[in-house]
């Protein structure tokens, strides 16, 4: 039976809800950043999180999607609610505190690249020329907007006494690449999870379990957290909680059940787009030129990492390449 949405939209209405979720994410960068000078960073992710869940999850019961069933299914969203949801939005979080939502937005997109490495470990899934483009392109670029400028100089100087771990903990960057790696940890786990769980129930459960024991470590400092928020801030924590959690988590599922997996992979890279926008529009952040080269390097990474397979195949399908191949084997046949 066909939704009523796809009965009702025109495909400039179904291309708007299709970039609709990676809108939500990154203006939702922004949102949280204008919250954390009056709060802590723990305080925003849990508000975030768990609120969300609940909806996902009544979303999912309306549904009709059954509940996880087992020990082994709550072992998997366990495992999943700890890098995916309490490290994850914890990093992000603890990361943007001291970042930028436009860069931070960048390095947490770069998880693709995780993926690919974790994938080609475990999964012994196929990397590919243009991915390993993708990944030298991404190291290249996050190192552009991780280290800081002076440290360049340094480093093509060969000084590095001005390079300090203590130093570099003190910046956003290696926080929100911690949150990256815990996200891309949770997209390869969410593989095995789908075999015994509904997915978008164990992403509601895995929303309420992570952010329980964010919210928890924030209350429990002398200070309430919520003393000095204004009502801004409240709408800014909605926007993020509703928009840029329960709705984009919702509308991403339904299209990637309908088999929108290659569109929705291809389209990542808006996320940080918008937030560098609208960080620039509203919160006025600005990039040095290593940053902006670091940035366009990230993106154009992001972009060869998810389209890599689709990428190749178009050059497979090329008459030069078929005639390359061709030639290939009659030297081999001549040389034998």
């Amino acid at each position: 039976m066909n939704s009523p949405l796809l009965r009702f939209n025109s495909p400039a209405i179904a291309k708007l809800l299709l970039i609709a979720p990676f809108f939500f994410w990154g203006t939702a960068m922004v949102a949280m950043k204008q919250v954390m000078p009056h709060t802590t960073p723990f305080f925003v992710a849990g508000v975030r999180l768990l609120p969300a869940g609940l909806i996902v999850l009544a979303f999912a019961i309306a549904l009709g999607k059954p509940q996880p069933q087992g020990w082994r299914a709550w072992a998997w969203i366990s495992l999943f609610a700890l890098v995916d949801g309490l490290l994850f939005q914890g990093c992000l979080a603890l990361g943007l505190e001291r970042t930028g939502a436009g860069l931070g937005s960048v390095m947490i997109d770069s998880q693709p690249l995780a993926v690919a490495l974790l994938s080609r470990w475990l999964y012994r899934e196929r990397v590919g020329g243009w991915g390993w483009l993708g990944l030298f392109l991404g190291i290249v670029g996050i190192s552009c907007i991780g280290l800081p400028q002076d440290s360049w100089a340094d480093l093509f100087q060969g000084n590095l006494t001005g390079f300090t771990w203590e130093s570099l903990s003190q910046r956003g960057e290696p926080w929100m690449l911690m949150a990256a790696l815990a996200m891309a940890v949770g997209t390869i786990v969410m593989q095995p999870l789908s075999h015994y769980s509904d997915p978008v129930m164990a992403t509601g459960w895995h929303m309420v379990l992570g952010g329980i024991p964010l919210l928890f470590m924030a209350i429990w400092t002398p200070d309430a957290p919520w003393i000095g928020l204004t009502t801004l801030d409240w709408l800014n924590l909605g926007y993020a909680t509703l928009f840029g959690s329960a709705l984009a988590y919702g509308l991403f599922f339904y299209f990637a059940s309908k088999g929108n997996l290659t569109s929705l992979s291809s389209l990542t890279f808006l996320t940080p787009i918008f937030a560098l926008s609208f960080g620039n529009l509203i919160l006025e952040e600005t990039l040095s030129r290593l940053q902006l080269l670091g940035v366009g390097l990230t993106l154009i990474s992001i972009y060869l990492i998810n389209q890599r397979q689709v990428m190749g195949q178009w050059v497979q399908s090329l008459p030069l390449s078929g005639r390359v191949r061709k030639e290939a084997s009659v030297t081999v046949k001549v040389s034998d």
